[in-house]
C-alpha cells in the first residue's frame, strides 16, 4: 500500500513538472510542446491524484494562477487579485450552477487579457493580467489597439477587464507578412500575447489588435442596478466594444450554448468556450472565492468531437526559417461538420510524446473547433523516418533542441523555402506587378516544387491541374493569374533589375542606375564599381553591392534567362527627361491631380530627379498642398529654407 502511494506521489511531481513546463513554454516562450487535448487530460489526472492524497505541492498548475511575469515591460500589483474559472464541459453543471438565478453567457476569447483603468476620461492604464496578481503595465501599447476608445464620456475612474486578440483573418494575413512568424506563432492567441508585450509599440500598431471588454470591476458610485446585463450596456455607450453577451437561465441555457456552438466556426475572433456568470452582482459578490476561482462565474469548455482513424504518413512541411514542420496525413474523418485529413503536429517532441507512427490508429478533434489536432495514439509504434534531407531542395537537416522543444531544420541557406521574401519581392507592384501571388501562395508552389527559381512563375502553367485543384484556387483564380504573368511579360529594365533584389537597390536607385547606363541590358548586367561611382546619387556600399550581385554565376544565369521570358520596349527619350537631374523632393500629404504619391514620385524620377522620405539640407522642394500647416516636415523645411510647394506648382514646373 505504503508503494502504491509512493508511486502514485511520484506521479503527481511529475504531472506537476510537467504541465509546469509545458504552460511556461506556452504563456512565456510562445512555444507548444503539448496539445491542448493532452495538456487538459494530464491537469485532470493531477486533480484526482491530489484529491486522492490529500496532498497538493506549492509548485502545482492547480493552485497557482500563472508564472511570473519575464520582460523589460515594468510590473504592477493588481488591486484585486485576477482568478482563474472553475470549469466544465457539462450544460448539466452550468444548470445546477444557474439554480433559479438569471446569468449572462458570453464567448471566452483566447487572446491575452487586459485591465484598463481611465479617469477623466482618459486612458490611464493598461495591465496584463500576468500571474493573476502581477501584471506588465501595456499602456503605450493599448493606445494602438484597433478598437479601443482613448476617450469615453465618463469622467470618473472606471476599470473593466476584457480580452486582446487578433483574428483569424489578420493573424494568417500577418503571418504571411512576417518572416518568422510560422516558427514563432502556431496561432493568433501566441501572436496577441507577442504583439501586446512589445517593447515598441510601433509593432503593435501593425498587428490589428482588438479589444473586447467582459467585465467592469469598478465605477465611481455609478448605479448598475445590481446588473452584469446593464453594466455591458453601458459599456457599449462609453465606447467599447463588448464580448457578445446572452441572458440565461436555467431553462434556456441550453439552448443558448448550441446557438454559440454553431457559431463558433463563423466567429471572427478566436474562442475556447464559454463564461457564465450571475447577473445579480451582489448575490455573486457574497459567494466569495475558494482558493483560486471566484463563486459567482463558471467557464464551459467545448466537448470535443473525437473520432478515430488511421495515420497515413508524416508530411515535412519547410518553412521561410528554414524549420520543418511535421503534419499529419490520416483517412478523411468528419469533424464538427467539416471533413477533415491533415493536422499539425508542430515538432518531433510532440511527435515523441505521441510515439507517432505511420499505420497507427490515433484519435483527432478540432481544438476550439476549429483547428484539427491529434487526441491521443492508440497504437504508438514510435517515431522513425525523421528525414535527413529536406524536402524541398534537397539540403541536409538537423535536429536542434530550442526552448526544451526538439525541431527539425534544413541547414541549405540557399533553400528555396527559405527565400519567400525574396520571390514575394520579385512578383510585388514596384517589381514584376504579378497579382495573385501572397507569400501564403507562393510558400504552397516553392513546398510543392512549382517554384525554384523565378522564371518558373512565368510557366506555373505546367501545373494547371495541381493548383486549380489546390485550396483557395479554382478556374477563374488560376485564369486571373496566368492573365497577370502574361501582363507582367512586358516590363522594364528598372522594374526587372529591382525585382532581382539586390541588396540596398530599391526602384529608385535601378532607374537611375538603368538610365545613366542607357537601358542597355548588357551594361546593366556587366557595370563595374568605376562605372557605377561616376553615376550622382549612386555611393560606394550601392555600388559594391550591386557589382557583387552580378559577380555570381548563378545571378548572371537567372537575369539572362528572365531576359529571355520578357520583353522591355525601347524608352522614349523626352525633352525633359534630365530636367530634374541632381534635384532632390520630398512628398507629404494627399494629392488632387494624381492618383496617389507614387505618381508624382514616377513624374519625378523620369526627368532624372530623386524623391526622399525626409527633409535634410539636401531636400530642393518639399510638395505640400497644405503649405500653411504646421506638420513636422514643413517645419523642418521652413528650418532649412528648403521652398514648400503646392501640386499646382509643382504641376507649372513641369
Amino acid at each position: 500500500m505504503a508503494d502504491t502511494t509512493v508511486s502514485k506521489m511520484q506521479r503527481m511531481r511529475e504531472l506537476v513538472e510537467l504541465l509546469n513546463r509545458a504552460r511556461r513554454a506556452y504563456e512565456q516562450e510562445d512555444q507548444e510542446i503539448m496539445g491542448n487535448f493532452e495538456y487538459d487530460r494530464l491537469y485532470d489526472e493531477l486533480l484526482e491524484l491530489e484529491k486522492e492524497l490529500d496532498t497538493t505541492l506549492a509548485s502545482s498548475p492547480t493552485v497557482n494562477v500563472g508564472y511570473e511575469v519575464l520582460s523589460e515591460l515594468p510590473k504592477e500589483r493588481h488591486e484585486r487579485p485576477m482568478l482563474s474559472l472553475d470549469k466544465t464541459k457539462e450544460v448539466e453543471r452550468l444548470k445546477e450552477f444557474l439554480g433559479d438565478q438569471k446569468a449572462v453567457l458570453s464567448w471566452k476569447l483566447d487572446g491575452l487579457t487586459i485591465v484598463l483603468t481611465y479617469r477623466n476620461g482618459e486612458l490611464a492604464k493598461a495591465v496584463t493580467r500576468g500571474n493573476g496578481e502581477v501584471g506588465e503595465v501595456v499602456t503605450s501599447n493599448a493606445r494602438v489597439f484597433k478598437n479601443i476608445p482613448l476617450h469615453i464620456p465618463y469622467q470618473g475612474e472606471l476599470v473593466l477587464r476584457g480580452e486582446a486578440v487578433i483574428s483569424y483573418k489578420d493573424f494568417e494575413k500577418i503571418n504571411e507578412e512576417i518572416g518568422d512568424a510560422d516558427a514563432k506563432y502556431k496561432n493568433p492567441r501566441n501572436l496577441c500575447s507577442g504583439s501586446v508585450r512589445q517593447l515598441n509599440n510601433e509593432v503593435t500598431a501593425k498587428r490589428n489588435v482588438r479589444f473586447y471588454a467582459f467585465t467592469l470591476v469598478s465605477a465611481g458610485d455609478m448605479d448598475f442596478h445590481n446588473s452584469r446585463l446593464c453594466q455591458m450596456a453601458w459599456l457599449k455607450e462609453q465606447g467599447f466594444d463588448v464580448v457578445e453577451n446572452h441572458a440565461v437561465t436555467r431553462e434556456t441555457v441550453e439552448e443558448e450554448v448550441a446557438w454559440f456552438a454553431r457559431h463558433v466556426e463563423s466567429n471572427e475572433v478566436p474562442s475556447d468556450g464559454l463564461v457564465l456568470v450571475y447577473d445579480d452582482i451582489a448575490y455573486g459578490q457574497s459567494l466569495g472565492t475558494t482558493a483560486k476561482f471566484p463563486r459567482d462565474s463558471f467557464a464551459f469548455k467545448w466537448a470535443d468531437e473525437i473520432r478515430e482513424t488511421t495515420l497515413l504518413e508524416i508530411e515535412w512541411s519547410p518553412s521561410r526559417t528554414g524549420l520543418i514542420n511535421p503534419v499529419a496525413i490520416f483517412d478523411p474523418v468528419e469533424l464538427e461538420g467539416t471533413t477533415v485529413s491533415r493536422a499539425s503536429v508542430h515538432n518531433i517532441s510532440i511527435m515523441e510524446e505521441l510515439e507517432l507512427g505511420v499505420g497507427d490508429r490515433i484519435t483527432v478533434y478540432k481544438a476550439n473547433m476549429i483547428i484539427p489536432q491529434i487526441a491521443e495514439n492508440l497504437t504508438r509504434s514510435g517515431v522513425k523516418d525523421i528525414p535527413c534531407s529536406c524536402p524541398v531542395c534537397g539540403g541536409k537537416t538537423k535536429i536542434s533542441m530550442d526552448n526544451e522543444t526538439k525541431t527539425l531544420y534544413c541547414t541549405n541557406p540557399k533553400c528555396q523555402a527559405k527565400h519567400v521574401k525574396a520571390f514575394s519581392l520579385f512578383v510585388s507592384r514596384d517589381a514584376m506587378n504579378i497579382e495573385g501571388l501572397s507569400e501564403a501562395t507562393l510558400e504552397k508552389f516553392i513546398i510543392n516544387g512549382y517554384v525554384k527559381d523565378f522564371t518558373d512563375i512565368f510557366h506555373l502553367d505546367r501545373y494547371e491541374e495541381e493548383i486549380k485543384s489546390m485550396e483557395g484556387f479554382g478556374e477563374k483564380s488560376y485564369e486571373n493569374l496566368q492573365a497577370s504573368i502574361q501582363n507582367a511579360r512586358t516590363t522594364t529594365l528598372p522594374r526587372l533589375v529591382y525585382s532581382l533584389g539586390i541588396p540596398n537597390i530599391g526602384i529608385a536607385n535601378a532607374k537611375v542606375i538603368c538610365r545613366a547606363l542607357g537601358n542597355d541590358p548588357l551594361k546593366v548586367e556587366n557595370a563595374t564599381l568605376e562605372e557605377l561611382d561616376e553615376i550622382q546619387g549612386v555611393g560606394e556600399v550601392i555600388a559594391r553591392a550591386y557589382v557583387e550581385y552580378f559577380a555570381d554565376e548563378e545571378h548572371k544565369d537567372v537575369f539572362g534567362r528572365l531576359l529571355g521570358e520578357v520583353v522591355i520596349p525601347k524608352e522614349e527619350v523626352s525633352e525633359d527627361s534630365q530636367k530634374f537631374a541632381g534635384v532632390n523632393f520630398v512628398i507629404t500629404g494627399s494629392v488632387e491631380h494624381f492618383a496617389n504619391r507614387a505618381e508624382v514620385k514616377e513624374e519625378i524620377e523620369k526627368r532624372g530627379g530623386k524623391v526622399t522620405g525626409s527633409v535634410t539640407s539636401k531636400t530642393n522642394y518639399l510638395i505640400n498642398n497644405d503649405v500653411d500647416s504646421t506638420s513636422s516636415k514643413n517645419k523642418k523645411a521652413r528650418e532649412l529654407g528648403v521652398p514648400i510647394i503646392s501640386e499646382e506648382q509643382f504641376l507649372a514646373m513641369l
